[in-house]
């Protein structure tokens, strides 16, 4: 299996970030992720 570029705690950051209603488009230039991996 193929290691993640983010740690689990990156992602929950994330995921935290986009429920609290922040841009979907500006946390990806944020993070530095595509759409893609941010839908995966």
């Amino acid at each position: 299996m193929k290691k993640s570029r983010f740690t689990e705690s990156q992602i929950v950051v994330i995921l935290q970030e986009a429920d609290s209603g922040i841009a979907i488009n500006v946390i990806w230039r944020k993070h530095g992720i595509g759409s893609a991996t941010y839908y995966k």
